[in-house]
């Protein structure tokens, strides 16, 4: 028997309404037994599901362990991502979840952030497409998605407290898109606020980014949990837009809420409302429809293992891979014997099996096995010899190296992007006996390759592949598979390189975000600096040709309405089948703004086969020419020449083409601090001063007195001796043309 929200808001007391705002223990929200409301039960699962019934990171009931967010976003495939969601949903199911924490959509600012494992991309568009992907699939199972951490939570550094500083503008342009087009496109059940400051303000104190933004420019109708203990006080972050404080295992939280509306502090108004959205979802997770048919392992694990597969990219590779049928293999490295297949902390699975690659690939070519160095760090001059002993008796070397598990979990940033210097050492022993050698990475984040990469013949990334991920290394090694994996970030030459380098993370309890807009790629480009492997890049087995691109304006946009087909022409070239990402990018310049040379706008995965052509069509509306003008405070796209580039990644864009773009002008909001240069641009306003000059005569400035004096705020250059005007002219016409 179900209940009636409205009844509920009616019938409930005070303290039963506080109740329902603040959870009940660990991964339950309150029910309220005597009207018929149940507990939600939630769980964390941004790539396999961790159900336990402490909050303690112990052992868990065991779940299927897909690749995490680094990896499924390297296959910009959209459609794997729906399917891996649709999985996680049905797991849910049989575990008696009804919302999955997950998945994390953070911008990856930086590459040392212990957390980007969890992560999508340095760009939002990417990171907001592949989510919204994995979201439709996971609540198709009748199963709320959870997405977090809103917002500007790009570093595990003092997270808890940190403030992060950053321009409208670039939360605008790069934190936000992923969250909006979630939201817009997906309808997540639930939203989960940050633990850090945004511009001074707790986000789970921020009213601004829960109602204004979320609520108000997005339309969000679903509820908002905070992250595990980021509620510093329950009243401010109930008015701000806070539905449900989590956890509530000891706390007093509804006690003060129930007390703050007695006293008139709070209002039973916002009371109500947080506690309607609580019974919403209460009401989603009781009336979906879910299969309880019983979860095939089987069918999962396979699923986990084209997941892999599709999330691998290979960077180099001179010839040697696929591996040759009669090859004889070395198999180095303890990564081979004791995988990394999933970083540390919440999002930590109890996979239902475990892959090996010394298994795997043994199964189908012969290979003698080497483990070659210690996890722990430690130098084993004896482990070395037997590793290049195994290498000089073999065709080919599979060098498996990675990170350790201590340097890539959440709570705790990397403080450099280098691998241990054992495993380098061993790389160059084993160099040095000639043989070639494919390299094998097993880390969750970017790491330094440039110093070592001349001594590989290729170079997977393999990533964090999940429970399957040995038998899809084994896969594309030998060439059942193909590496159709593309970077979602970008490899530099050293962590320097980066935009955000000289500001991450922060000091004295705040970082400033001072790249701005300039993330990733973005400010790489702008600033022409070379990198080791560009934003896009990736190798596979056959090789594409691009030709004709076509864009068509087919809006209007003098009136508002601008939207643009671009059609580009893609053909296999090589001799197998093989995927390849279609990238699309738009740049403007000159603009009023800073902005950075291109920009990813569009991007599609096709599968070609050999000699195959074929059309992508890949539709731009106005965003994809648009900035965010903390002036006019909104979307704008400016008239002037757009560039619109294609390619297989942001530094080979082979097809471009130019479109002007004549789009009606913004008229700047004329305030006190408006400058000479903005009135005069402004023709009503700048009449109406003009007006007020005595006997109507209006007044003339030389060009090059402008040019010295056009920046000043015209209320303050009135004050000069010889001007006809007086700052009470200037703040009558704001009264009215302001």
């Amino acid at each position: 028997m179900g209940f009636e929200v409205d009844d509920v808001i009616t019938q409930a007391t005070t303290e039963e309404l506080s109740k329902l705002v603040c959870g009940d223990g660990n991964w339950h929200t309150s029910g309220v037994e005597r009207l018929g409301v149940p507990r939600v039960h939630m769980a964390d699962g941004p790539h396999g599901l961790r159900v336990e019934e402490t909050a303690a990171l112990g052992e868990s009931r065991p779940a299927t362990c897909f690749p995490p967010a680094v990896g499924l976003a390297s296959s910009w495939n959209p459609a794997l991502l729906k399917r891996v969601g649709t999985a996680l949903g049905r797991e849910a199911v049989a575990q008696g979840v009804d919302v999955v924490l997950g998945p994390g959509i953070n911008i990856k600012r930086s590459p040392l952030c212990g957390r980007n494992f969890e992560y999508f991309s340095e760009d939002p568009l990417v990171a907001g497409r592949l989510a919204s992907a994995m979201v439709y699939g996971l609540q198709s199972q009748g199963v709320g998605a959870c997405v977090k951490h809103f917002a500007a939570n790009n570093q595990e550094t003092d997270r808890m407290r940190v403030d992060a500083r950053v321009s409208e503008r670039a939360l605008r342009e790069i934190y936000l898109p992923a969250f909006e087009t979630v939201i817009g496109s997906a309808h997540p059940w639930m939203v989960m606020c940050a633990y850090n400051r945004l511009n001074g303000t707790l986000v789970s104190e921020n009213p601004w980014l829960l109602t204004d933004v979320l609520r108000g420019d997005w339309d969000y109708d679903g509820a908002v949990v905070s992250d595990w203990g980021a509620v510093v006080d329950r009243v401010e972050s109930l008015v701000a837009g806070l539905d449900l404080e989590m956890p509530h295992e000891q706390g007093n939280s509804d006690v003060e809420v129930a007390a703050a509306v007695e006293s008139g502090q709070l209002s039973r108004e916002i009371l109500e409302l947080a506690a309607a959205r609580i019974l919403a979802l209460t009401e989603r997770a009781m009336d979906a429809v879910r299969d309880t048919t019983p979860v095939d392992e089987a069918e999962h694990h396979q699923l986990a293992r084209e997941a892999a597969r599709e999330s691998m990219v290979l960077l180099a590779n001179d010839g040697v891979l696929p591996l040759a049928p009669r090859a004889s293999v070395a198999l180095v490295g303890e990564f081979a014997r004791t995988p990394r297949f999933q970083g540390g902390g919440s999002s930590r699975v109890n996979a239902t099996r475990v892959e090996r690659l010394v298994d795997t690939l043994a199964s189908r070519r012969r290979v003698t096995f080497a483990p070659g160095f210690l996890l722990s760090g430690e130098s084993d001059d004896a482990l070395v010899d037997e590793a290049v002993a195994a290498a000089e008796a073999s065709d080919v070397v599979v060098l498996c190296l990675g990170l350790p598990d201590a340097e890539e979990t959440e709570g705790v940033d990397r403080t450099h992007l280098r691998l241990p210097d054992v495993q380098l050492a061993l790389l160059a022993e084993l160099a040095e006996t000639g043989k070639p050698i494919v390299v094998v990475l097993s880390n969750g984040a970017a790491v330094e390759v440039a110093p070592w990469a001349d001594q590989c013949a290729a170079l997977l990334e393999g990533w964090l592949g999940g429970q399957a991920g040995a038998l899809a290394l084994a896969d594309v090694l030998v060439g059942d598979a193909e590496p159709s994996g593309r970077l979602t970030e970008t490899l530099a030459l050293r962590l320097a390189d980066h935009p955000s380098s000289l500001m991450f993370p922060g000091e004295s309890g705040h970082v400033d975000y001072g790249e701005g807009v300039f993330v990733g790629y973005r400010g790489f480009d702008a600033a022409d600096r070379e990198v080791a492997f560009p934003f896009g890049f990736g190798l596979g087995y056959t090789t594409f040709s691009y030709d004709k691109l076509v864009a068509k304006v087919t809006g209007t946009p003098a009136s508002g309405d601008l939207r643009i087909v671009v059609q580009v022409t893609v053909t296999n070239t090589g001799e197998r089948a093989g995927s390849e990402v279609v990238q699309v990018y738009v740049g403007n310049a000159p603009a009023s703004v800073p902005r950075p040379p291109r920009e990813l706008r569009a991007f599609a995965k096709v599968r070609l086969e050999p000699g195959e052509s074929r059309t992508v069509t890949l539709p731009l509306d106005s965003r994809a020419f648009a900035f965010w003008s903390e002036v006019h405070d909104r979307w704008v796209v400016e008239s002037g020449l757009f560039t619109i580039e294609a390619g297989p990644n942001v530094r080979d864009l082979p097809l471009v083409q130019e479109l002007r773009l004549d789009m009606p002008a913004r008229r700047v909001r004329l305030h006190a601090e408006s400058t000479l240069a903005e009135w005069m641009a402004d023709d009503q306003a700048w009449a109406a001063l003009l007006a007020r000059v005595p006997g109507g005569q209006g007044f003339s400035l030389p060009e090059e007195v402008i040019a010295v004096v056009g920046g000043a705020p015209l209320r303050r250059f009135a004050k000069f001796p010889g001007i006809p005007l007086t700052a009470a002219d200037v703040d009558a016409v704001l009264a009215s043309h302001g």
